[in-house]
This record gives structure tokens, C-alpha cells and sequence, in this order.
């Protein structure tokens, strides 16, 4: 699995990112090499996802859309391997992992881990939404009375998968466009009560706030 990881990679580098590792700081100051092999036939590599959902190498110097990774068979693999850091290394300054054969993929975040692009709507199923540039290979279903506005920094969440830590940051675009569905009480503005979607007027369950509030992964 290991060289179809570095195959992935390679593919997906942006065209701008140099090949060579380089040692840098990320992660709150840890020290590390992209590509180190701290035992044999081991590599290690360390991204960030912004909260756009875009993906990154932590060290990359300028983190914008030219930069991050586009391609959708090495983001729907990355994605889809994260679990929670409990590899022994580099645990609080990269509270996530995508392992992958022999080699670690440690991945730190501005918000959350996971981030909701889209909303599919198309075809007769159910509305999903996708995140982090993965299309229908990485949704969920949409679950609007499930949505959750932080009034401390203003931001939506809505359910992710487990193994990603339960809970995932809407992006500004689409948070904007639900924004418009959101009802609220009688002199009350700082958060919704009700969504009303699909005709039917739901109330916000706010069942994500113990998440929420136990802190971000760093």
C-alpha cells in the first residue's frame, strides 16, 4: 500500500511545491521533517486543512487554492483513512492520522478536521453534504435539524463521521446559503431556534454543543 500512497502523493502535488524535504516548525513549534523515516521502511508527512476544507503540506509556504491538493482519488483516500492520533507521536500538535501501509500522514487543522463544501442535491435520494473536496466519495447525509451556530465565533457546524471527531465545520459559502433557512425566537438574535427546509419547520436539536465545546483539535 506504501507505494500507492507515494504514487497518490506525487500525483497530487501541487506544481508549485518543491519535492525535496525540508525541516521546518508546524504544529504548534514541533520540529519535523517532511518524509523522515523515524524507523525503517517508515515515512512521515504532515498536512494542514484550512477552513475551506483545503488541504495542504503543513510546511507549504503559501497556503492558497494553487497550492492545495485537487486531486480526488488522493484526498477520498486520505479522508477516508483520518482517525484520531493515537500513534504515540506528535499527538497534541496533530491530533489526526491517515495511515496508510507503512507510512503516517499526520494532519493538524485551523477548525476541524472535516469541512463541508457542498450540497448535493441531485437525484432522487436524499440531500448529502460533501466535504473537503471529495465529492459524493466523501458526504453524509444532510441532517438540517441537526446544524449547529456557534455564536462565539459565528461559524456552522453539522455531524461528520466518527472516526473525524463528530462534528465538522460548515464552509463560509454554504454556511451563508443555509444561513437564509434559519428562524429565530421572539427577541432572540443571536442564534436560530428552527430550520426550515424541504417545507417542514424543525427545530435545532443544538445536540453537537457538548463537542463544540470541548475545544477544537488544535
Amino acid at each position: 500500500m506504501w507505494p500507492v500512497c507515494r504514487a497518490l502523493r506525487a500525483w497530487a502535488l501541487p506544481l508549485t511545491r518543491s519535492p525535496g524535504a525540508r525541516a521546518c516548525g508546524g504544529g504548534g513549534g514541533v520540529s519535523y521533517t517532511q518524509g523522515q523515516s523515524p524507523e525503517p521502511r517508515t515515512r512521515e508527512y504532515f498536512y494542514y486543512v484550512d477552513h475551506q476544507g483545503q488541504l495542504f503540506l503543513d510546511d507549504s509556504k503559501m497556503k492558497n487554492f494553487i497550492t492545495c491538493f485537487k486531486d480526488p482519488q488522493f484526498l477520498v483516500t486520505f479522508f477516508t483513512r483520518l482517525r484520531p492520533n493515537r500513534s504515540g507521536r506528535y499527538e497534541a500538535s496533530f491530533p489526526f492520522l491517515s495511515p496508510c501501509g507503512r507510512e503516517r500522514n499526520f494532519l493538524r487543522c485551523e477548525d476541524r478536521p472535516v469541512v463541508f463544501t457542498h450540497l448535493l442535491a441531485a437525484g432522487p435520494g436524499a440531500p448529502r453534504l460533501s466535504y473537503c473536496g471529495g465529492g459524493e466519495a466523501l458526504a453524509v447525509p444532510f441532517e438540517p435539524a441537526r446544524l449547529m451556530p456557534l455564536a462565539t465565533n459565528g461559524r456552522l457546524y453539522h455531524p461528520a463521521p466518527e472516526r473525524a471527531g463528530g462534528v465538522g465545520l460548515v464552509r463560509s459559502a454554504l454556511a451563508f446559503e443555509l444561513s437564509a433557512c434559519f428562524e429565530y425566537s421572539p427577541g432572540e438574535s443571536a442564534l436560530p431556534s428552527h430550520v426550515r427546509w424541504q417545507g417542514r419547520r424543525l427545530a435545532l436539536t443544538m445536540d453537537l454543543a457538548p463537542l463544540l465545546l470541548a475545544g477544537p483539535p488544535l
